[in-house]
C-alpha cells in the first residue's frame, strides 16, 4: 500500500472527512491489500459502537404498481412483463403478526409510488400497526412525497424514512430517470424528512450506467455532508425488461469497499448488507458484514409477492432471505462471528 493511499486513510480515521478528489483517489486505487485494510479499520468502528450485533428489519414490499419510469428498475411504469399485486392494509397487519412473533422489531414498508397510498390510508395502517406493536419501529420506504404527506406520516408513528439519491450528480441522474423526475426534488425530499425529525436513510447503486469513480466520490461526500442515520448502497443488477437490461452488474468487490469507507464516513451509522449483495453471491451478506455493515432485511411478504417485486433479474427471497428462515440466518451469523438481535435497532448517538 503506497504512502499516500495509507495517508488518506488514517486522515479519514481521523477526521470522517476527505477532500472530494481524495474519495476519487481511494476508488481509483481500490485493491485486495486496501480493501482487507479498510475493511479491517471498518469492523473495528462498526464493534466499537455495536459489538457483534446485527439488527434484522422486517421488509413488506406492500405493492409494485409504480407511477414512475425509472430506467434501471423493473417495477417501472412501462413494464408491460411486470405481474403487478398490492397488499391491502389487512395483509399487512398480517405480515407484522409473523414478523412480530419471528422477533422482528422494525417493520419496513417498502414499494412503488403507488397511488392507492394516500396519506389517509398509509396513517391508518401505521397508526394501527404502532397500536398493536408499541415496542416497534415503522420504517418507510414509499419514494418521493409532499412536506405535507411525510408530516401527517411522521405524526402518525412512522419512525425512520429510507429514499436513496441514487446520485449525487444531476446529470447521471437524468441519465438514470425519465425527464419528470428531477434531481432536485429528490433532494427536496431529503431534506424536508430530516427536518421533520425522522431517522433518514439515502443511498445509492454501487456499478450504475454511466457512474464513473467521481460520481462514487460525490455519492460519499454527500453522505459524509448530509450525515444520515441508514445508508442503503448495493450493486446495480440489471433487470431484463429495462433499457438498461443488458448493463454490466456492479460487484461484490466494490460494493464493499464503499462499505468499509462509509463506516469510517460515520461510525455510528446503520448501514444495510442489502439482498442485492446476496444476490450476486451466495456469501455476498456475510461480506458485507465482515466490511462494516450491521443491519440485514429479511422478507416478511406473502411468498406470492416477492416473486413479483422484480427490481432486478434473480432477486433473493427463499432461504436466509426469507424472514420464516430467521433460525438460518442467525447461524450464517454465528458462523462470521455476529449474533442477530431483537431490537428496534435505532442508531446510537
Amino acid at each position: 500500500m503506497n504512502n499516500e493511499i495509507l495517508e488518506i486513510i488514517n486522515k479519514l480515521r481521523t477526521n470522517h472527512s476527505l477532500e472530494l478528489m481524495e474519495y476519487k483517489m481511494l476508488i481509483d486505487n481500490i485493491s485486495p491489500e486496501i480493501s482487507e485494510h479498510l475493511a479491517m479499520l471498518a469492523v473495528k468502528e462498526q464493534q466499537r459502537i455495536y459489538s457483534n450485533k446485527i439488527y434484522i428489519r422486517g421488509l413488506i414490499e406492500i405493492s409494485n404498481i409504480c407511477k414512475n419510469d425509472c430506467l434501471y428498475c423493473g417495477i417501472r411504469k412501462s413494464n408491460k412483463n411486470c405481474m403487478r399485486y398490492r397488499l391491502l392494509p389487512n395483509e399487512i397487519l398480517e405480515c407484522c403478526e409473523r414478523g412480530y412473533k419471528l422477533g422482528f422489531r422494525t417493520f419496513v414498508l417498502q414499494g412503488g409510488e403507488d397511488g392507492y397510498f394516500t396519506d389517509e390510508v398509509l396513517c391508518k395502517l401505521i397508526t394501527e400497526i404502532k397500536s398493536k406493536y408499541p415496542d416497534c419501529a415503522i420504517t418507510l420506504s414509499l419514494g418521493e412525497r409532499s412536506y405535507e404527506s411525510y408530516k401527517a406520516l411522521k405524526e402518525a408513528g412512522a419512525d425512520r424514512y429510507l429514499l436513496r439519491h441514487e446520485t449525487a450528480t444531476k446529470e447521471h441522474y437524468e441519465k438514470l430517470h425519465p425527464e419528470n423526475m428531477f434531481y432536485e426534488e429528490r433532494n427536496r425530499c431529503l431534506k424536508d424528512l430530516k427536518s421533520l425529525g425522522y431517522q433518514v436513510g439515502c443511498g445509492f447503486m454501487v456499478g450504475s450506467p454511466y457512474q464513473t469513480s467521481l460520481e462514487l466520490a460525490r455519492d460519499l461526500k454527500f453522505i459524509e455532508e448530509f450525515s444520515p442515520d441508514m445508508c442503503g448502497i448495493g450493486p446495480f443488477i440489471p433487470q431484463k425488461d429495462t433499457p438498461f437490461g443488458k448493463e454490466a452488474a456492479g460487484t461484490l468487490e466494490l460494493t464493499c469497499y464503499l462499505l468499509s469507507i462509509l463506516r469510517l464516513i460515520k461510525p455510528n451509522l446503520l448501514l444495510p448488507s442489502t439482498t442485492a449483495l446476496g444476490t450476486i453471491s451466495p456469501n455476498g451478506r456475510e461480506r458485507g458484514i465482515l466490511a462494516g455493515a450491521n443491519v440485514v432485511m429479511p422478507n416478511l411478504s406473502p411468498m406470492s409477492a416477492r416473486e413479483k417485486y422484480t427490481l432486478y433479474d434473480n432477486k433473493s427471497y427463499l432461504g436466509a432471505e426469507s424472514a420464516q428462515c430467521v433460525k438460518e440466518l442467525a447461524e450464517k451469523m454465528n458462523s462470521i462471528g455476529y449474533e442477530i438481535v431483537t431490537d428496534r435497532g435505532d442508531i446510537k448517538k
